[in-house]
């Protein structure tokens, strides 16, 4: 909405808001917030609020450990789904140093970084993300349970497919918040649905992304269910991917904007950038044991190569004119932190740019059902957290685009989360407890 601090100081006083949350999210693109009244904000735009660093990982040590919140006003939005009276509303914050200077492991300066890494070569990336998630539902006592909400197919409707009225409600909702979804459908998988958002520039994406989680939990959550983005929730059925398209613009021009046959030269090194960094960057883009079983059935990706309309490897450029001209990225899943997965996604492509790295030939194999002479000619996904992991650490791209702190914390919680994995005689068991509430 883009509101400025003074436009935002005055609807507070004409919309009785009594409520303002400060959100933020942790390395792992997990929200967090505080609440302050309103008579506090003007103390917040101005000298922040300070708030406990050291209770987050990644963040600061306990020796060391205020940290500032400033509400970005830009990205005021009233929360619809609290009161309409004493109204609560919820800024995004950049997160500083008492001093001001900005905290180098807040992933909105981090995706920032990025963005004017390619304003300096007169190009911006938009994003847009296809988001799947399963609808489960509660026992007596509120718990969430494994049980769908329903068993309808792809693009079945009501009665059959139960979960019509939840995702009205969700788009709604986010409509009110300032947020554009472009469709919503049932998926393949029991209970599970899918809602896409028109596209949006990299930080309002990312921010956007989280305001959708929260709101499809909440909106299950009034409805008595409980929502899922675990990658793979149920054993062989499907797994819930975040496709995220994107586009790039230079001198407003959309770079993708071209022939099937004949690609733009920008275009081309900047796909082929990142699909060089595929492999180090699966941690990032798929960061939970459960990820990986996604991969390789169901239309989830797990090789690495390209084509025009061919579902089954990494990156689909669609069949799609004018400024909805983009790649198709099918490999990551919702418990994405955003900002640092557009973060690599922008400076992989950068360095593709740079280099002038050629695309290599497009694949157009099914490769769920190729043979294996065919699948050897091309590099493949992790196949495992583990792996995942260790290419990471091995990067010299994550060293240098990401800070030193933030991936240490990150792939040493990783790890963790692999080694309880591995050791746990009962994995289904394990993963339910790590992940299914929490995701």
């Amino acid at each position: 909405m883009n509101y400025t601090m003074n436009e935002v100081v005055q609807f507070i006083e004409e919309n009785d808001v009594k409520f303002i949350r400060l959100a933020f999210c942790d390395i792992f693109g997990t929200q967090k917030n505080i609440s302050i009244m309103p008579g506090e904000l003007a103390r917040a735009f101005d000298t922040g609020i300070c708030f406990d660093a050291s209770a987050f990982q990644g963040f600061a040590n306990v020796n060391d450990s205020d940290l500032l919140l400033f509400p970005d006003p830009a990205t005021l939005s009233v929360l619809p789904w609290r009161p309409s009276q004493g109204r609560v509303v919820r800024f995004y914050c950049d997160i500083k140093y008492p001093g001001g200077k900005p905290f180098e492991g807040d992933g909105r300066h981090i995706l920032g970084q990025a963005v004017a890494r390619a304003r300096l070569r007169e190009l911006s990336c938009t994003f847009g993300t296809e988001c799947e998630f399963y609808l489960f539902e509660r026992d007596e006592n509120g718990a969430p349970t494994a049980i769908p909400h329903d068993h309808a197919g792809y693009f079945d409707i009501a009665p059959l497919d139960k979960g019509e009225n939840v995702r009205r409600q969700i788009c709604l909702t986010l409509e009110e918040m300032g947020i554009q979804p472009e469709s919503s459908h049932h998926e393949n998988g029991p209970g599970q649905n899918e809602i896409d958002f028109k596209y949006s520039h990299a930080l309002e994406a990312a921010d956007n992304f989280i305001t959708f989680k929260a709101a499809v939990k909440t909106m299950a959550a009034a409805n008595g269910l409980f929502a899922s983005f675990l990658p793979k929730p149920l054993p062989g059925k499907s797994g819930s991917g975040l496709h995220i398209n994107l586009s790039l613009f230079q001198n407003g021009r959309n770079m993708f904007e071209t022939t099937p046959v004949r690609h733009n030269q920008t275009c081309e090194s900047f796909i082929a950038g990142i699909l060089q960094r595929a492999a180090e960057l699966t941690v990032f883009l798929n960061p939970l044991t459960n990820s990986y079983t996604r991969f390789g059935e169901f239309e989830a990706p797990k090789y690495i190569t390209w084509s025009h309309q061919n579902r089954s490897p990494l990156i689909r450029i669609p069949a799609a004119t004018g400024e909805l001209s983009r790649m198709e990225l099918r490999s990551p899943d919702s418990a994405l932190n955003p900002y640092l997965a557009f973060t690599l996604l922008i400076h992989a492509g950068l360095d593709g740019v740079e280099q002038g790295l050629a695309l290599p030939a497009p694949c157009n194999e099914n490769l769920f059902a190729a043979p294996r002479d065919v699948l050897r000619q091309y590099a493949s996904l992790p196949e495992t957290l583990q792996e995942a992991i260790a290419l990471a650490r091995g990067s010299e791209f994550v060293s240098r685009v990401l800070p030193a702190r933030i991936v240490e914390s990150y792939l040493s919680a990783k790890q963790a989360e692999w080694d309880r994995f591995s050791g746990a005689d009962d994995k289904l068991a394990a993963e339910t407890g790590m992940y299914f509430e929490r995701y």
